[in-house]
């Protein structure tokens, strides 16, 4: 990483974000709702920051930034290539997921292990040979707190796609279900494999919001706003103490963290 590409990644983060790059803290929350940023912000009493694409609020407090940087597994490859300059220790995506099997329920979360790379955007970063795999110790802090907190939760592999309106595409759902993945979404791949080859400590916790295979549970505006309404709080709250989590077991050095993102006692 040559200094010039590191004054433009964080030229591109403080246009992008309204917020200097000097204001994030040493955990980061990425997901894609407004609606996070502003309960946080809310919570910690903080301000909102917003430039030309993003939206973040910063709790000294807490050690932790939330970003909001939309959709879309490009958004999301940026994300991670301009603040793996930043000197951030750990980072979780806190984002939404459709359940593929029958008996999951909206409102329960699945932690992804690993993602199949059905965007493209993940292409520019490893050979379509690479998996597409989460970060180990993230993922263990992750369930460490979902279990301390007896949280309803299931383990497996998304399926990451660009094509936001599959629903009524046959071809895609068979396929979709031959892949035998248990959620689909639209970033998960992409994070993973750009963190990889960033050496950046990136997990995610997703939380399933719809069940599309069936047609009566196919996402509408009423409700997404139920799942707004009430899990929002809860999502961010584990969010935060993921990266508390994750920062005690990089002091302890577990294994699964890279090395430039252990923390010193």
């Amino acid at each position: 990483m040559s200094e010039l590409e590191k004054k433009v990644a964080l030229d591109i983060l403080e246009r992008y974000s309204g917020s200097n790059s000097s204001d994030f803290q040493q955990n980061l929350i990425i997901t894609n709702f407004p609606r996070y940023v502003e309960y946080f912000a809310k919570s910690r009493n903080v301000k909102i920051h917003e430039g030309s694409a993003f939206k973040v609020a910063h709790s000294i407090e807490d050690k932790v930034s939330i970003l909001d940087f939309k959709i879309g597994s490009p958004a999301a490859a940026l994300v991670v290539d301009i603040c793996s300059f930043l000197p951030i220790k750990s980072a979780v995506l806190l984002g939404m997921c459709g359940g593929l099997r029958r008996r999951y329920k909206i409102g329960e979360y699945l932690v992804p292990v690993a993602s199949i790379r059905g965007e493209g955007t993940s292409d520019y970063y490893f050979p379509a040979e690479v998996p597409s795999l989460a970060n180990f110790l993230m993922q263990k802090a992750v369930t460490e707190i979902l279990e301390e907190e007896k949280t309803n939760y299931h383990i497996g592999i998304t399926y990451t796609t660009n094509m936001r309106f599959w629903e009524f595409n046959e071809v895609f759902k068979e396929s979709l279900k031959s892949s035998k993945a248990q959620g689909i979404e639209m970033e998960c791949a992409t994070l993973f494999i750009a963190s990889y080859k960033r050496k950046f400590t990136l997990g995610a916790l997703l939380l399933i919001s719809d069940l599309p295979l069936n047609e009566e549970g196919i996402k509408t505006k009423k409700s997404s706003e139920d799942v707004f309404e009430k899990y929002t709080k809860d999502h961010v709250e584990k969010g935060i103490k993921i990266l508390k989590k994750a920062n005690e077991m990089q002091k302890k050095s577990v294994k699964g963290s890279y090395h430039r993102n252990q923390i010193d006692e």
